[in-house]
């Protein structure tokens, strides 16, 4: 390795605490895009090297801003590489009070911390801040800061290559350890059902109603006899599957005539994503037609299930696995590739045929308020990255 990276560590934890303390919920992360704007050109990047797509028009008119893109010219010869970390937060982090505890940032208040992934949105504002102020040596080198994530990776996924200028390959930093290399993940589907039942009164005449929560309920039922809610584990596949939204209802003295329910499958199998789907589109069909009136008269329900991200899988001895691996041998980690339950933007960029690896800097417990960032692993994950820029 011809080229060493070094950064200032007061200015990477001070950019890290900056950047959580920013609200930037999914749909919504302008306010958080701007503050990394403002300190990407301060440091002296150039208004044209940045620039927002139009994937907030492509996702939902309701969303203020696109992914957030920014393209540095290299100065020495080599393949483009892209880097890659999520704006928003889930809305449990909403309200963030970071403050520093014992070698960790956690939160001040009872909310999520955002760690996840703000850990990654300051790792590459360093990255880029220290690449420019040391004038180091670099390949043309992209990083892209996505929108939407949490809600279904939609930024990485509606963003174009040619924006993103054709990298080789990516890394995406959204974990925890620095020295685990996520190599591989699961998939999922997201489901959806309309149940139609029939009204009655529940009080006076409760035998002419079909109650459409009483097949819900049957129908989640049968899932979980059958073994395919929550961890699933057969012969022939492993994954997992949630119910994780139930709606309707109006009051307690109507047979419930109106349910929706949505839910999600997943696997690192794309054939048992499907399986694990059918089971709870099934179960809903015979729960439908078996829950009847005084009359004879069943329920029906009208299911929609779409891939929401496809599994992928790096091969340990490609050239972005190798040359991961061998660069953090030379600065004294200990790699291990991993697999993880979670969907993630490399799941959405491998897609597309952009060979990623998701990388730590610290983030534990995201999605809870226990989130924290452990700090010398934040540390390690801007070296890391580093390294694997200007290489």
């Amino acid at each position: 390795m011809s080229h060493t990276f070094t950064f200032n560590n007061d200015q990477a934890y001070q950019h890290l605490l900056d950047l959580i303390a920013v609200p930037g919920l999914s749909g919504c992360e302008d306010r958080v895009a701007n503050v990394v704007m403002e300190k990407l050109i301060s440091c002296g990047c150039r208004p044209e090297w940045i620039f927002f797509d139009d994937a907030h028009h492509k996702i939902s008119s309701e969303f203020n801003v696109g992914n957030l893109i920014v393209k540095l010219p290299g100065n020495v010869a080599g393949a483009r590489k892209l880097f890659v970390s999520h704006l928003d937060t889930v809305p449990i982090c909403k309200g963030a009070v970071p403050i520093r505890e014992k070698g960790r940032v956690i939160n001040q208040v009872g909310t999520g911390l955002g760690g996840d992934d703000r850990t990654g949105v300051a790792c590459l504002v360093t990255l880029i801040e220290s690449i420019l102020t040391n004038k180091l040596p670099h390949p043309p080198l992209t990083f892209l800061f996505t929108i939407a994530e949490e809600i279904g990776l939609l930024g990485a996924r509606t963003v174009d290559i040619g924006d993103l200028g054709h990298p080789e390959f990516a890394f995406n930093i959204d974990s925890g350890v620095p020295e685990h290399f996520i190599t591989s993940a699961i998939g999922a589907d997201r489901w959806e059902v309309e149940i139609h039942g029939k009204s009655a009164h529940a009080g006076v005449h409760p035998e002419d109603g079909v109650s459409a929560l009483l097949i819900a309920a049957i129908a989640i039922t049968d899932v979980e006899k059958q073994g395919y809610f929550g961890k699933v584990t057969k012969k022939h596949g492993r994954g997992s599957s949630n119910v994780g939204i139930i709606n309707g209802g109006d009051a307690t003295n109507q047979v419930n005539d109106y349910i929706y329910v949505k839910g999600e499958s997943r696997s690192a199998n794309p054939l048992f994503i499907d399986e694990i789907t059918m089971t709870y589109k099934n179960a809903f069909n015979v729960a439908a037609g078996g829950v009847k009136n005084n009359r004879g008269t069943h329920g029906s329900i009208t299911f929609s299930s779409w891939r929401d991200y496809d599994p992928f899988k790096i091969n340990k001895r490609s050239k972005l696995a190798l040359f991961s691996h061998d660069i953090a041998r030379h600065i004294g980690f200990k790699p291990k590739f991993i697999h993880v339950e979670g969907g993630l933007d490399a799941n959405a960029l491998n897609a597309k045929n952009i060979p990623t690896i998701t990388l730590g800097a610290g983030q534990h417990n995201a999605h809870t308020i226990n989130e924290y960032v452990d700090i010398n692993e934040y540390y390690k994950g801007c070296l890391l990255a580093g390294y694997l820029a200007v290489n």
